[in-house]
C-alpha cells in the first residue's frame, strides 16, 4: 500500500511543471475562435481606458500649469481689430494695393484659424469612453478617421505601441472568423440551397451526373471496339497474334474500365445518392454572386442603421459603411453626434451596435473573398482539366 502511495507520489508533477500546462491550455484557448473575439473586445476596451485616462490627466495638468491656452479667443475681434488699425494707417489709400494684399493676409489668417479651431474640435469632450472606444477601433481595424487623435505625447507613444500590438491581434481575428464564417455559410448554403429550399435539385443533379458517366461509358467502349475491329482487319498476318493480343488487352482493359462505369447504379430512391448528395455538400463552392450579394445586404442593412442613428440619408449611410468596412477611412463622415458626448462615462447603446457591425462587417468581409477565392480556383482548376481533356483528345 505504502509503495502504491509512494509511486502516485513520484507521477505527480511539480507545481512548476503544472503552471507550465495551465498557461499552455490558456493560451490555446485565447488564441481559438472564442478567445480571439474575448481577446480583441477586451483588448478595445482597455486601450479605451488607456487613452481616456492619458488625455484627460493631459488635459487637466496643462489647464493648470499654462491656464492661458484655455482661454477662448476672439478670433473674430482680432480679425476685425486688425483690420481697423490697417484701414487708419492708410486713411488716404495711398497704396490701395499693398493694403488690399494685407487686409487679404488677415483675412485668410482668420480662416486658417477657424478652421484649424473646427477641425481640432474641443479637447477633453471627445475623450468620453465612447470616443475613446471608437479611437481603439478604429486605431486595431486601420480605419483612421481622424476626427480622434491624441494631443499629448504619451497618447501618441502609447497609440504607436497598440498598433503594434494590435493590428496582428486584429489580422489574426479576421483570420480565425472569417474562416470559421465561411464554412458555417459553405454549410448553410449547401443545406438550404440544394437541400430544403429544393430538395429535388441535388438528386436531379446526381442522376444527371450519372447518366452522363453511363454514356460517356458506352461512348468508350464502342470505340475501343471500332480500334480493335480496325487493327484486326489491317493488321498483317506474321504481326496478326501480336496485334490482336494487345489490341485484346487493351480491349479488355478499356471494357473493364468502362464495365466499372456501367456499374454504377442509377435509380431515383437509391439510398446512395443520398450518401453522396451528403458528401458532395463539404466539397461545394458558393457562386461569387451569392457573396456579393451578401456584402451588398450587409452594407444596405448598416446604411438602414447608420440613417436612423446619426440622421443620414441612404446614399451617405451606404457610402460610410462601405468606406469604414473596406478600411479607407476617409473621415468626412464618422458618428459623431451619438459617439462623443459632453459626458465622459455615457456610453450609447447605438455606438455599442456601430463597433459591433464594424467588428462583424469586417469579418463577413473576409469571409466572402475567402469563398470567392475558392470559387476562382474551382473554375481554374475545371478550365485547366478541360484544356488537359482537349489535348488528350486531340493527341489520340
Amino acid at each position: 500500500m505504502s509503495s502504491r502511495r509512494s509511486s502516485f507520489r513520484r507521477k505527480e508533477k511539480p507545481a512548476f511543471e503544472r503552471f507550465k500546462d495551465h498557461c499552455r491550455h490558456f493560451t490555446a484557448f485565447m488564441f481559438s475562435n472564442v478567445g480571439i473575439i474575448l481577446l480583441v473586445t477586451f483588448y478595445i476596451i482597455g486601450g479605451a481606458f488607456i487613452f481616456q485616462g492619458i488625455e484627460i490627466f493631459e488635459y487637466e495638468r496643462l489647464k493648470l500649469e499654462k491656464p492661458h491656452r484655455f482661454i477662448a479667443r476672439n478670433y473674430s475681434g482680432e480679425c476685425l481689430t486688425r483690420i481697423w488699425e490697417l484701414t487708419a494707417e492708410n486713411i488716404s489709400f495711398f497704396d490701395h494695393h499693398a493694403y488690399r494684399k494685407r487686409v487679404n493676409d488677415v483675412l485668410l489668417e482668420y480662416q486658417r484659424a477657424i478652421v484649424k479651431k473646427q477641425l481640432k474640435g474641443p479637447d477633453v469632450e471627445q475623450w468620453s469612453f465612447s470616443g475613446a472606444f471608437l479611437y481603439s477601433l478604429t486605431v486595431i481595424t486601420t480605419i483612421g478617421y481622424g476626427n480622434i487623435t491624441p494631443h499629448s505625447e504619451w497618447g501618441k507613444l502609447v497609440t504607436i505601441l497598440y498598433a503594434i500590438i494590435g493590428m496582428p491581434l486584429f489580422l489574426l481575428y479576421l483570420s480565425n472568423i472569417g474562416d470559421v464564417l465561411a464554412k458555417s455559410f459553405k454549410w448553410i448554403y449547401s443545406k438550404v440551397c440544394l437541400c430544403r429550399i429544393c430538395p429535388g435539385v441535388a438528386k436531379r443533379r446526381i442522376i444527371r451526373e450519372r447518366r452522363k458517366m453511363r454514356q460517356l461509358a458506352r461512348a468508350l467502349q464502342m470505340h475501343d471496339m471500332e480500334n480493335a475491329r480496325g487493327s484486326s482487319s489491317y493488321s498483317s498476318s506474321s504481326s496478326n497474334t501480336t496485334t490482336s493480343n494487345s489490341s485484346s488487352s487493351d480491349y479488355t482493359r478499356s471494357s473493364h474500365h468502362s464495365s466499372s462505369l456501367m456499374d454504377i447504379p442509377f435509380s431515383d430512391s437509391d439510398s446512395d445518392i443520398e450518401r453522396e448528395i451528403r458528401g458532395s455538400t463539404d466539397e461545394i463552392t458558393v457562386p461569387v454572386t451569392v457573396c456579393v450579394f451578401v456584402m451588398v445586404g450587409y452594407i444596405l442593412w448598416g446604411a438602414l442603421l447608420f440613417g436612423r442613428w446619426e440622421d443620414w440619408n441612404y446614399l451617405d449611410g451606404s457610402y460610410f459603411c462601405l468606406i469604414s468596412l473596406s478600411s479607407i477611412g476617409f473621415g468626412d463622415l464618422v458618428p459623431g453626434d451619438r459617439v462623443i458626448t459632453a459626458d465622459r462615462d455615457k456610453v450609447e447603446v447605438s455606438f455599442i451596435l456601430c463597433a459591433v457591425y464594424l467588428l462583424l462587417g469586417m469579418a463577413v468581409i473576409a469571409m466572402c473573398f475567402n469563398l470567392m477565392q475558392e470559387q476562382v480556383v474551382h473554375n481554374i482548376r475545371a478550365v485547366k482539366r478541360g484544356f488537359k481533356a482537349c489535348f488528350r483528345c486531340r493527341s489520340s
